[in-house]
């Protein structure tokens, strides 16, 4: 394929899933021989994080009709000067800015990224701004087929996970003062409520009264969430077997150390974590919600159950406890699915992007 030159920009100031799917996107398309360059806001974390990786940024306020104003404005030059083919926009607001930058300056394919799986209210930033649309899981790109966007205008790419290689040594026993025969249940994942961490203690309170050497250990951070967690693990008397490690930089380092990965989220436009959880071996238990199901095979690779039914999710969790063959076919299958299938690698995003912006591409210059 002949190398495009693309720019992604993004809105958001954090660094989340949103983000971490742009920074993976721009290093598996440079690798791929594709110049990439950016649009973030100054303060913005994807802004240093790409600037430390040696991509160019270029920086702009987004917020407020005189900042709009003056981003268009100059992008309109940047985009103009730098002769760009795709613009990749992520987010409403810089879907908006850089969007109409984009189509002042003349670039062929204008693109909006959808990572979110909420219900789709107006179709300005979709496919009146943007011609293209990218989907981060099947059930966010029939949300929008739903709401009249042509199938022929939006396309599926999931995410990538990445790994050291070789993996870290697991620390995780070690530093909780556990033995080999300690089960331990993992979660990944940002405290807000709709990740539902909240039903997962509840799910294991049981278990953990049955068999006092199961541990629940929840890596993320988020205030006030952590509070009302730790308030919830003391009112059942789970302090010793519930562990809020907050947000931690060592991920690839703990996962080994868990035996079921579980996570209760209310709403999943994808679900990363339970790829990068099957991705090293490890069975996964989610809820039925977004594209949870598509990032795994319920019953061959993690087990699927109802939102908010917290018996349901207990009896899932007890089931890959009692039984470690299961767990560690369920295993096997999982690595295979996320990571032997080339499903969820970068070489796969930077692919399935590539053949959408080809095909986008030569319908429309």
């Amino acid at each position: 394929m002949t190398a495009l030159r693309i720019l992604h920009s993004e809105a958001a100031t954090g660094f989340g899933g949103q983000e971490q799917y742009i920074f993976r996107m721009m290093c598996a398309m440079r690798e791929c021989g594709h110049h990439m360059e950016a649009a973030c806001q100054p303060h913005a974390q994807l802004t240093a994080r790409l600037r430390d990786e040696g991509f160019v940024v270029h920086t702009l306020y987004m917020d407020g009709p005189l900042n709009y104003i003056r981003g268009v404005s100059r992008l309109t030059k940047v985009l103009k000067q730098g002769r760009f083919d795709v613009v990749n926009t992520h987010s409403r607001r810089d879907a908006l800015l850089v969007g109409m930058a984009a189509r002042f300056a003349g670039v062929p394919l204008i693109v909006r990224t959808r990572h979110l799986a909420k219900k789709i209210g107006s179709l300005l930033s979709f496919t009146i701004v943007p011609k293209r649309v990218i989907t981060a899981s099947d059930f966010v790109r029939n949300l929008l087929i739903a709401r009249g966007v042509s199938p022929a205008h939006v396309a599926t790419v999931y995410p990538a996970v990445d790994f050291p290689d070789p993996m870290p040594a697991p620390i995780l026993r070690t530093s909780l003062g556990l033995s080999d025969r300690a089960l331990i249940v993992g979660s990944v994942g940002v405290l807000r409520a709709e990740k539902g961490h909240a039903e997962l203690i509840e799910a294991m309170a049981p278990i953990i009264g049955r068999c006092p050497d199961t541990h629940l250990v929840i890596v993320g951070g988020g205030h006030p969430a952590q509070e009302t967690l730790q308030a919830l693990v003391d009112k059942k008397g789970l302090t010793r077997n519930v562990h809020l490690l907050g947000t931690r930089n060592d991920v690839p380092a703990l996962l080994p150390d868990f035996d079921v990965f579980a996570l209760a989220t209310h709403s999943e436009a994808s679900g990363t974590a339970f790829v990068e959880a099957g991705a090293v071996g490890i069975p996964v238990i989610g809820t039925r919600v977004g594209g949870v199901p598509e990032m795994m095979r319920d019953g061959e690779t993690g087990l699927l159950v109802p939102l908010f039914d917290i018996p349901a999710l207990s009896a899932a969790i007890e089931q890959l406890l009692k039984a470690p063959d299961l767990r560690r076919q369920m295993g096997r299958a999982g690595r295979q699915y996320c990571f032997v299938e080339d499903r969820f690698t970068r070489r796969a995003m930077a692919r399935n992007t590539e053949a959408c912006y080809q095909r986008w591409l030569e319908v429309l210059r």
